[in-house]
């Protein structure tokens, strides 16, 4: 379908165009019509398939025909990169429009909480927040939600796996409870459907295919000891100069520093992130790694989700990820919009459990590549175990 196809305001499809957008992906063919009829939504989908335009472009059209003087639309997230990815997606689409967001969220200096107390105070069309952020704001009285008419979890999973449960009920206490309400998740656990019965009513269900990695990712494993994983991943940044944006997926902190190390020695620009940068590195580094500066990027599971840097050639999982669902969205952060991309899991004796419950809940096995001789040779044979050991 193209958005032409959809009951959107002339001045939106206008901005559409803009941005280079013509036709619609599943979700947001399924979701923008649900969103613009008034009713409550849940909305199941993997990360990379556009569903933060599904919910964002129904509500821009409500706000352009009808220009409220209140803030519309409250949006809540899990994570301060996923609220300024989202503010700035706004900000893209309302180019033309005059519609104001802000995004709250904490680890900034004092001129952004005054930024952030005016516009909860007088009211910002839509307010994009991260959960512990707006109740301190929430706790000093001032602001403005008597009016809302749309509330938005995106990352509902996340969010609740983060344990952000009590905190989300302690914010709608705040708002109208005649209001529309969305909720977008990539996985829809137990919890997202309790959760849904307490602060929705009667919400329409749209759940496409799930835990599947999209078409374009070209897939592969190397089983082998952690010992190797350095000399690979330098091995394969070495042989693939063309892949000039690549992300690589570490469980600890710790490990991050290690890695930027460890590929630093071989005169690749590599540079980490984690929640131990300050708020204003952290977006600088992303900067520079979005803007082909930086060649690889180094992160914790912060960047699993939720967070739009396009046309990456490469996702390297250092460690096997514990969570099968987490495998399906780190690896989505290539071959994003129709693109191609190449995801590759390091897998060591002790994760061969994790890689068969991954295939498990994809549906096949993914591909075991061999290691490349040298490696093999100069750190041991003890990678080649078999993944069905």
């Amino acid at each position: 379908m193209i958005f032409d196809e959809l009951d959107l305001n002339p001045e939106l499809l206008e901005s559409i165009n803009y941005m280079g957008f013509t036709e619609t992906t599943p979700i947001q063919e399924k979701a923008i019509p649900v969103i613009l009829a008034g009713k409550d939504l849940i909305g199941c989908a993997q990360t990379g398939t556009g569903k933060t335009a599904a919910y964002l472009l129904p509500i821009m059209n409500s706000i352009t025909d009808n220009r409220p003087t209140h803030t519309h639309t409250l949006v809540l997230v899990p994570t301060r990169e996923l609220a300024i990815q989202i503010d700035q997606q706004i900000q893209g689409l309302a180019y033309t429009l005059n519609i104001t967001s802000l995004a709250v969220y904490g680890g900034g200096d004092g001129s952004d909480w005054d930024q952030e107390k005016n516009a909860l105070s007088k009211g910002a069309d839509i307010i994009v927040a991260t959960p512990g952020r707006l109740i301190s704001h929430l706790n000093l009285g001032y602001v403005k939600f008597t009016q809302l008419e749309v509330l938005v979890l995106d990352e509902a999973d996340r969010m609740l796996d983060i344990g952000f449960y009590d905190d989300i009920m302690h914010i709608i206490s705040f708002v109208p409870k005649r209001r529309q309400t969305l909720m977008f998740s990539a996985t829809m656990p137990p919890r997202i459907r309790s959760m849904s019965k307490h602060i929705m009513n009667s919400p329409a269900e749209i759940a496409l295919e799930m835990s599947k990695p999209v078409d374009g990712v070209i897939q592969a494993v190397y089983m082998l000891d952690d010992s190797q994983k350095i000399p690979l991943i330098n091995s394969l940044l070495a042989d693939n100069p063309d892949y000039t944006s690549i992300l690589i997926f570490s469980s600890t902190k710790r490990k991050v520093s290690e890695i930027v190390r460890g590929l630093r020695s071989k005169n690749f620009i590599v540079e980490g992130i984690s929640s131990d940068l300050e708020q204003k590195d952290r977006e600088s580094t992303l900067l520079r790694f979005r803007s082909r500066r930086t060649r690889v990027l180094v992160a914790t599971d912060v960047l699993s989700r939720g967070i739009d840097i396009k046309d990456i050639n490469l996702v390297i999982n250092f460690d096997t990820p514990s969570d099968a669902e987490d495998y399906v969205h780190r690896i989505g952060r290539t071959a994003r919009a129709e693109a191609t991309g190449v995801a590759i899991t390091l897998v060591n004796r002790d994760d061969v459990y994790k890689i068969q419950r991954i295939e498990k809940l994809i549906g096949y096995e993914v591909y075991k590549a061999p290691l490349p001789a040298f490696i093999a040779e100069t750190h041991g044979k003890k990678g080649s175990h078999s993944p069905r050991s």
